[in-house]
C-alpha cells in the first residue's frame, strides 16, 4: 500500500474525524478566541494586495485555531461529519488526457495532471515563482499540492489538499480547476488575486470539507452550489466582492464555521439564524439591515462567536441574547442598535469580548455585565449611557471597559451636555421593555445591585 505523502501530520482525509471527540468536548480553548481568532478574522493583512485584506486569513497562521496544510507540524481542528462516508463522484475532464509521455504513481494523478497544467497556463501573476515547481509527473511535490490515500481506495494516491495561502497568484478564474479535482478535501487559497465566480460544478466534489477563498477578488452572488455540499463544514468567503443576498439555507447547513465578512451582502438577518449549527458566525462589514432576530439564542449549544459589527442593524438588543450560554465573543459594534442593555447579558458566563460601541444605546451599564468573570474586553464607547457602577468603574481602571464618548457626567472624555440633551429629547423605546430588566440566571444579584439606579425612559405599552 502506498504511503501518504503527508508525512508530518495525519492523513488529510482523516483530519475531520481524528480530533472529533476533543472538539465536541472542548470546542476551542476559550482564551484563544479573543487573543487570536477574533483578531485574525478582522485585521489587515501583512501582504498588500489590490484590495483591503486581513492579516492572515489562512488557517496556518500565528496563533492558529483551524486546520493546517500537511507540511505543517500542528494538527487540524476536527469537524463533526466524516468525509470517509462520502462516495467519490467522478468529475468529467475538461481536456483530453495529455500527459506528455510521463509516468505517474497513480492513475488519479495522471487524470488531474492536464487540469493542473491548464490552470498553470492561466496564471497571470506569480511573484513568488510558485508555478515553477509544477513540472513533471510527481504532482505530490508541486508547491501547494498535497496527496493522500482517498477514502474509497486506500491503496490509491490522489491530490487531496491544496494550500495556496499567501502565494499572491493571479488568475481570471478558478473554474475548471478546483471543480475538476475529484478527490480534493481541503482547498485553501486566501491572499491571492483570483477573480471570477465560484463554479456551480463544485457541488460534485464529494470529499470537500474546507473551502477558503478569502482575500481575493471573487465576485458575483453568493455561491449557491455550496448548499448542495453535505460534507462542507468550513466556508470562508471573507474579503471578496460578493454581493446580493445570502441564502437562508446556508445557516442550517452542517457548517461549523461561516466567514462571509467584508463583502457587499445586503439584506435583513434571516429568522432561521436560531436554527444554525455554526460555532463561528462572522457577518461583519456588510450591509445587513433590520433587527437582530430574537430566534438567534435558540442556537444555545453551538454558537460560540457572533460578529455583526459594521452593518446597518437597527432596533433593540433582544433580551434572548442572554441565553447564548456558549458565547465567548459577541460583537455588534458600529450599527444603529438602540435601547438599554438587557440585564440578561449577565448570564453569558463564558463571554470574553463584548463590543457594542458606536450604536445608540442608553441607560445604565448593568453591573451584572461588568461582573462577568471571563470578560477581558468590554467596548461601549460612542453611545449614550448615563451611569456606571463600582464594578464597571473597576473595569475602566483595569483597561477592560471603554466607556468614552457617552453621557456619564463624572467621567472624562464624554459627549457634551448639548449633544446628550438632544439625544434624550427624542427617546427611542423598545417593545417588551420590562424584559430588559430580567436576569434568568441570577435574579438575586440584579435585585441587590441595580435597584437603586433610576430608569431613564418609560416603557412603551
Amino acid at each position: 500500500m502506498p504511503t501518504s505523502f503527508c508525512n508530518s501530520c495525519l492523513g488529510i482525509f482523516q483530519l475531520k474525524s481524528s480530533f472529533e471527540e476533543q472538539t465536541k468536548m472542548n470546542k476551542v480553548a476559550p482564551k484563544i478566541l479573543v487573543s487570536t481568532l477574533y483578531l485574525l478574522i478582522l485585521s489587515f493583512p501583512v501582504q498588500t494586495l489590490t484590495h483591503v485584506a486581513d492579516t492572515d486569513n489562512s488557517h496556518s497562521g500565528e496563533g492558529e485555531v483551524f486546520s493546517k496544510s500537511c507540511n505543517n507540524e500542528s494538527p487540524s481542528i476536527s469537524f463533526s461529519s466524516s468525509c470517509q462516508k462520502s462516495k467519490r463522484t467522478e468529475v468529467s475532464q475538461v481536456l483530453p488526457l495529455q500527459t506528455d509521455g510521463l509516468v505517474f504513481a497513480d492513475q488519479r494523478l495522471e487524470v488531474v495532471y492536464p487540469v493542473i497544467q491548464k490552470f498553470k497556463s492561466s496564471i497571470t501573476f506569480d511573484p513568488l515563482g510558485v508555478t515553477k515547481s509544477w513540472v513533471g509527473s510527481d504532482i505530490c511535490t508541486y508547491k501547494g499540492f498535497h496527496c493522500d490515500n482517498p477514502p474509497d481506495n486506500t491503496s490509491a494516491i490522489a491530490v487531496a489538499s491544496i494550500d495556496f495561502n499567501g502565494f499572491q497568484l493571479g488568475a481570471p478564474t478558478l473554474d475548471g480547476f478546483i471543480d475538476q479535482l475529484p478527490d480534493i478535501a481541503l482547498f485553501h487559497a486566501n491572499s491571492n488575486n483570483f477573480r471570477g465566480t465560484i463554479s456551480t460544478k463544485i457541488s460534485k466534489l464529494s470529499y470537500l470539507y474546507e473551502l477558503d477563498v478569502s482575500n481575493n477578488q471573487l465576485s458575483g452572488p453568493f455561491p449557491m452550489a455550496v448548499l448542495g455540499m453535505n460534507t462542507l463544514t468550513f466556508l470562508d468567503l471573507r474579503f471578496n466582492l460578493f454581493s446580493g443576498q445570502v441564502p437562508p439555507q446556508i445557516f442550517t447547513q452542517n457548517l461549523d464555521v461561516l466567514f462571509i465578512n467584508n463583502n457587499d451582502f445586503t439584506q435583513s438577518l434571516p429568522d432561521n439564524l436560531g436554527s444554525t449549527h455554526i460555532l463561528y458566525l462572522t457577518l461583519a462589514n456588510n450591509k445587513f439591515m433590520g433587527p437582530i432576530p430574537r430566534s438567534l439564542p435558540k442556537a444555545l449549544s453551538t454558537l460560540t462567536e457572533v460578529l455583526f459589527l459594521n452593518n446597518q442593524l437597527t432596533g433593540c438588543i433582544p433580551h434572548e441574547i442572554g441565553l447564548l450560554k456558549e458565547a465567548r465573543v459577541f460583537d455588534a459594534g458600529n450599527n444603529q442598535l438602540t435601547g438599554p442593555l438587557p440585564m440578561s447579558l449577565g448570564c453569558l458566563e463564558q463571554l470574553q469580548l463584548l463590543n457594542l460601541a458606536g450604536n445608540l444605546l442608553y441607560g445604565m451599564v448593568p453591573e451584572v455585565v461588568c461582573g462577568l468573570e471571563n470578560l477581558v474586553n468590554l467596548s461601549l464607547s460612542d453611545n449614550y449611557f448615563i451611569h456606571v457602577g463600582p464594578l464597571c468603574r473597576s473595569l475602566i481602571q483595569r483597561g477592560v471597559l471603554d466607556i468614552r464618548n457617552n453621557c456619564i457626567p463624572d467621567l472624562p472624555f464624554q459627549r457634551s451636555m448639548i449633544e446628550c440633551a438632544d439625544f434624550f429629547a427624542h427617546p427611542r423605546f423598545c417593545s417588551h421593555m420590562w424584559f430588559h430588566s430580567f436576569i434568568p440566571c441570577k435574579f438575586s444579584f440584579h435585585k441587590s445591585s441595580v435597584s437603586a439606579i433610576p430608569k431613564i425612559a418609560p416603557s412603551s405599552p
